[in-house]
């Protein structure tokens, strides 16, 4: 069963890595109260920053997962609204591309990097810096919430 009704709710801009989440988190033996795939493409309806506040919001939301993926501002502009709003729950992170070639447009038109802060490496050391717990494989995902649950 990959969605089972928990306490942690995921953000991501990759439909599949969407699914690996929420599979990871439940068998660690918790669930998912929400999952919001805003999509990668340039015009999107729900930015990362407004998913990640009605999470922190949300009073049956105890962890956020946010998957991003390089290319863009929208993990930057959330991780530093976690940090001005004083951290309220833990957030695990994941950015999607690292191996990616510079320059070249990759799955959708949203997965490019334009410059060097929109890089995998960049965004996650933004992350770091804000306090989200970053991993730096997709496979650690589900370990690392319960990791800073318990």
């Amino acid at each position: 069963m990959c969605f089972k009704k928990g306490n942690v709710g995921i953000i991501s801009k990759s439909g599949t890595l969407t699914y690996e989440a929420a599979d990871q988190v439940v068998r660690q033996g918790l669930g998912i109260t929400t999952a919001v795939g805003i999509g990668g493409d340039p015009i999107i309806g729900t930015t990362t920053r407004d998913a990640v506040k009605l999470f922190m919001e949300d009073p049956e939301t105890e962890c956020i997962v946010m998957i991003g993926e390089i290319g863009g501002q929208l993990e930057a502009d959330a991780a530093h609204w976690i940090k001005e709003n004083g951290n309220q729950k833990p957030v695990v992170g994941f950015i999607a591309g690292e191996t990616a070639p510079k320059g070249r447009t990759m799955g959708h038109a949203g997965a490019i990097v334009g410059g060097k802060d929109d890089t995998a490496e960049a965004k996650k050391e933004i992350m770091r810096s804000c306090g989200i717990h970053v991993v730096d494989s997709p496979a650690d995902i589900g370990k690392k919430v319960l990791e800073v649950l318990s």
